[in-house]
């Protein structure tokens, strides 16, 4: 009974990490400055209509913001650039989502713990040099066919936007999600745990 309880205890660690340094997560500004943010759950301007974070911070793994810093540089050789929405996300935030859309289509159960919540997560889209947004399927978090990446009942310059964005993610390693074009996950994003850190305690 013991030996099953320290293997328990174990498995539960290895899920959450709360707080012990180092946590390998860099503030993206750090890495590269001319990524520009729009950190939506920073703000009411959500599906949630409520503030989740406490400021408008997009933190990841070192090794996911350097790759996100290689698909900016590569974008600006054309005049475009990217806009993040959103980066690491505490669990605490993804379990108030999912009591509002317990659908894994869009919202990551929490009793798995979501790519957002290890670090290893980007949502974001494409911007011309001077910070406009270009046309994508959807706004950001809309949950419609028409966000999945195989929805094709768009304009061709829409459809062009979405393949540059996912062709230039994908050169730096990332995965897009099914159901969300502006969804990226890094590759190897299952190696690290998932983290419910606030974003006040990350520097």
């Amino acid at each position: 009974m013991r030996r099953l309880l320290a293997v328990t205890l174990l498995s539960a660690s290895a899920i959450v990490a709360h707080a012990a340094p180092p946590f390998d997560l860099v503030d993206i500004e750090s890495v590269n400055p001319r990524i520009r943010l729009d950190l939506r759950y920073a703000t009411p301007d959500n599906f949630t209509h409520h503030v989740l974070y406490p400021r408008p911070k997009c933190f990841l793994r070192k090794a996911v913001a350097e790759r996100l810093s290689r698909a900016q540089q590569e974008l600006e050789r054309s005049g475009r650039g990217l806009k993040v929405f959103d980066c690491y996300r505490p669990l605490s935030v993804q379990k108030k989502m999912w009591a509002l859309v317990p659908d894994e289509r869009y919202v990551a159960d929490p009793a798995k713990g979501s790519r957002h919540n290890r670090g290893a997560a980007v949502d974001l889209t494409l911007v011309q040099a001077d910070g406009a947004e270009v046309a994508m399927p959807t706004p950001f978090d809309d949950f419609t066919e028409r966000a999945h990446r195989c929805f094709m009942a768009l304009p061709a310059s829409v459809i062009q936007n979405r393949w540059l964005l996912e062709r230039v993610m994908a050169e730096a390693g990332f995965v897009g999600l099914p159901t969300e074009w502006w969804h990226f996950d890094a590759e190897g994003w299952e190696s690290y745990d998932v983290l419910d850190i606030d974003l006040t305690d990350l520097q």
